[in-house]
């Protein structure tokens, strides 16, 4: 396959593996730059999974994804999507990488898709190329029953690429084909600001904030999101090569932090977010917390995740699985959350409740890794609740 990139550029970027790490997807390589800053000490055991699953929405009768969607509880998710090239063989570098597996991916479109495997509404806007893979994931998104009325197509600019392998030395190898790919050029005039005001949650990254127009027309969507009284759900989802500087970066995530109200961090981030602090702090956690805030999750890869809200705080047990590909897991887990949200926000304020719906998202996210790709791997309702179902047997 010949790939026509001339008008791109790409990065390239060498991520050490950490059995810890965050399990939010990997476009556009990790948050490893400030690595060595803080030392992530091993966390407090976690309790054992309640066995409630008292979840909201009814269980899947077949696996195929499809429940009746109440338009309702719609998740808008704004931002990238692009095609994910992986290695046909494990542990080799991407010079050595004999062929490529393409897979559709992006951190707002994974989860977007996340949620309708799981039986909720969604719709993702974003801009791709006016090519043959820019066409293919709009038809993607329309396969997996994600509204994709808000997608828009450029002419001038590819859909962006992102190759990534685990090498047998554990460190992870990305190269990234970009500026300005399709995505980076979605403008405040091309929003489908009718599909946003409909909304009940919003979700969004912070790539989406590197360059304009796009930064412009993200800020205008959370906005009309906001003044329509939308729940405003932020990932930022760290991806420090593609920032001028890491200072531009924490400048950039923090600038819209305050808005949001619900916001789901990795430890890695956390530590980038505060000069090195100590991630496993509560008290350096909670100087993330705004007082509008919501609900402040803390994901902690196969361990699960913490979470903070005014009124109490804790830790949910992950699932334990075999991972051959950590790509979508973080993206899986919030889908996986956000569905539940979106269906019922009076969970949010009732710990035992919300407990439950993060034991469903840890699921999401840990069965994500037993696939390659992040699309291609995100699970239906039925397999989250069987696996859970069969952890506590």
């Amino acid at each position: 396959m010949a790939l026509h990139c001339t008008a791109l550029s790409f990065f390239t970027t060498s991520v050490s593996s950490n059995p810890r790490a965050s399990t939010s997807p990997h476009w556009f390589g990790g948050p490893t730059s400030f690595r060595g800053k803080c030392s992530l000490k091993s966390s407090p055991s976690s309790s054992p999974p309640s066995p409630r699953f008292m979840f909201q929405g009814e269980a899947l009768g077949s696996g195929n994804g499809a429940l009746d969607r109440d338009e309702s509880s719609l998740v808008v998710c704004f931002g990238e999507m692009l095609i994910d090239f992986v290695p046909t063989t494990s542990g080799l570098s991407l010079a050595e990488a004999p062929a490529f597996k393409k897979a559709p991916g992006g951190a707002p479109a994974n989860v977007a898709v996340g949620i309708a495997r799981l039986g909720g509404a969604s719709a993702f806007i974003g801009k791709v190329g006016e090519d043959e893979f820019g066409y293919m994931l709009a038809d993607i998104l329309k396969e997996n029953n994600v509204n994709n009325e808000g997608m828009r197509f450029d002419t001038g600019a590819r859909t962006a690429l992102a190759f990534v392998t685990l090498r047998k030395d554990g460190e992870r190898e990305f190269m990234f084909y970009r500026n300005p790919s399709a995505d980076m050029l979605l403008q405040e005039s091309e929003l489908d600001l009718e599909l946003i005001k409909k909304a009940k949650i919003f979700h969004y990254g912070s790539i989406s904030l590197i360059t304009e127009p796009c930064k412009s027309a993200h800020i205008a969507a959370a906005k009309a999101a906001k003044e329509a009284g939308v729940i405003l759900s932020y990932d930022p989802n760290l991806r420090l090569p593609l920032w001028p500087s890491a200072e531009s970066a924490r400048q950039g995530i923090l600038s819209i932090w305050d808005t949001a109200d619900i916001i789901k961090i990795s430890e890695e981030e956390i530590c980038f977010l505060t000069n090195g602090e100590d991630p496993f702090d509560d008290n350096v956690v909670r100087k993330l917390y705004h007082e509008n805030l919501k609900l402040l999750l803390v994901t902690e890869g196969p361990e699960g995740c913490r979470y903070y809200t005014q009124e109490f705080s804790g830790r949910v047990k992950g699932l334990k699985v075999e991972a051959v590909d950590s790509t979508g897991a973080g993206d899986a887990f919030v889908a996986g959350i956000l569905s539940q949200l979106a269906s019922d926000t009076s969970l949010l304020p009732d710990e035992d409740r919300l407990r439950d719906a993060l034991e469903f998202a840890n699921a999401c996210g840990a069965l994500t890794v037993t696939e390659r790709g992040a699309i291609p791997a995100l699970p239906t309702r039925e397999i989250v609740l069987n696996a859970m179902l069969k952890s506590v047997a």
